[in-house]
């Protein structure tokens, strides 16, 4: 059956307190609009309309794609309003109707309400509450079947006691919708017209509606408010931390963990508290990543470790590889099986070949470092002129002296070596010595300045 999705995305959410669109309000790291477009593609319908309003042009900018229509809806007269917006549009045999500040619907659950909808039959998502105030009530008779939803504000004493509330989210046979929402009225306490009345509608004209829940009433919490949008981020932050641990991976405490992107992991991996992860990150088997890192776009090979405090983004570790504590690596950095790089050591668009070392406080940029070389504290590579990189090259065994400066462009044979303290601006050939400083004077007698009195 083709299926055509309608997102509902246009509201201010004036509770946020802010000048964003609440649909662009992010939970781990991505919008809520972009949470639930990513579960409508796996869906795979013919057609995904959007629906915008507040802050329309930033949202289409934001999330601007070419499987994407976004609808304008210029006055937000309600959900029924909403949806005939996109109806012109829409031609596919099955419409599903989503909310772009529901995040945490998952793809399974939509799958099971789709199973039950038919040419004359609606499904539709609710989900049973303890406090259900301010969800609209499930209406049934004395045998189960559904026979309306009744809002919350128009409800009567009796009806707000059903615990039974609607998601909103509903399935229904596209040939009818546009009958249906063409006789939707907006006499009702708000003064909009409901969505929710099609069930009604659909009852009057003897089609039944079948009802399906989510295994996990958070899939159907919207956010309104910045409680609600924390309460959100930390249920989707639990929930991938029991599928990071079902996985084979241990988290020393699951939370004090933060995925932001997308992980794959191999078995045995060990993560301490506070690691974020963002954007696409590849851990493979054995890993180690110790307390508040942060990771970014980066591959983890197998065996390499990630001591405390390091930050990586759009990085590499080789198998064995080891980095930190306080170690920068920024995009390009690669480091080779077996190199180390130490604390208050910054990489960037550099690559470390296997068993090279960088121990300790140290820049390396645009750096090409051959296998086993070894670099002393305090080196920096002078990639910059203001205007233009350039490159230092290594060969390999070369060492590097304590607090030398690598005037690029330059390079460095094979088993080279500087002092401590030099300034390179020649390359150096293999098996050589460079030194390039000052010559010491020292002076005799030397008299300290002293502070001025008074």
């Amino acid at each position: 059956m083709s299926l055509d999705i309608v997102i509902l995305a246009a509201g201010q959410g004036t509770r946020m307190r802010s000048a964003l669109p609440k649909v662009l309000h992010p939970v781990a790291g991505k919008s809520m609009l972009g949470h639930v477009i990513d579960t409508a593609r796996q869906l795979k319908p013919q057609g995904i309309h959007v629906v915008i309003g507040h802050g329309a042009e930033m949202v289409r900018e934001r999330l601007a794609a070419d499987d994407l229509n976004f609808v304008l809806q210029r006055e937000q007269l309600g959900t029924g309003h909403a949806v005939a917006q996109a109806l012109p549009a829409l031609s596919a045999e099955r419409v599903l109707i989503l909310y772009g500040d529901v995040p945490l619907i998952e793809q399974a659950t939509l799958e099971r309400l789709l199973q039950k909808v038919g040419d004359d039959q609606l499904a539709l998502l609710t989900v049973d509450l303890v406090d259900p105030t301010g969800y609209g009530r499930i209406v049934r008779d004395a045998s189960g079947a559904v026979q309306a939803i009744v809002e919350h504000k128009d409800a009567s004493p009796e009806q707000r006691q059903i615990c039974e509330g609607n998601t909103g989210i509903l399935a229904v046979p596209g040939a009818r919708l546009g009958d249906w929402l063409g006789r939707l009225s907006n006499s009702n306490a708000q003064g909009e017209y409901y969505l929710t009345d099609v069930i009604a509608m659909a009852v009057a004209d003897g089609l039944p509606v079948a009802t399906e829940q989510p295994q996990d009433a958070m899939e159907v919490q919207g956010a309104n408010d910045r409680i609600q949008l924390a309460e959100l981020e930390r249920h989707y932050q639990q929930r991938a931390a029991r599928q990071l641990m079902a996985q084979g991976v241990t988290l020393r405490d699951p939370a004090r963990f933060d995925l932001r992107g997308e992980v794959s992991v191999g078995r045995d991996v060990l993560i301490d508290i506070n690691v974020i992860l963002e954007g696409r990150v590849v851990i493979e088997e054995g890993v180690e990543i110790g307390a508040n890192c942060v990771i970014k776009d980066s591959v983890l090979r197998k065996g390499a470790i990630v001591k405390a405090n390091s930050h990586l983004d759009g990085a590499e570790l080789g198998e064995g590889a080891d980095c930190g504590p306080f170690a920068r690596l920024r995009p390009g950095a690669v480091l080779g099986a077996k190199a180390h790089v130490g604390n208050f050591v910054e990489l960037k668009n550099a690559v470390l070949g296997e068993g090279a070392k960088a121990g300790h406080l140290s820049y390396l940029g645009d750096a090409e470092i051959g296998a086993r070389s070894n670099i002393g504290a305090g080196t920096i590579t002078c990639n910059y002129d203001g205007a233009n990189k350039f490159r230092t090259v290594m060969g390999e065994d070369v060492f590097i002296g304590s607090n030398s400066a690598l005037v690029a462009p330059v390079s460095l044979g094979d088993r080279a070596t500087t002092g401590a303290g030099s300034v390179i601006t020649t390359d150096v050939p293999a098996d050589s010595l460079a030194v390039g400083r000052a010559k010491q004077r020292n002076i005799d007698g030397w008299k300290r300045p002293t502070k001025r009195q008074g």
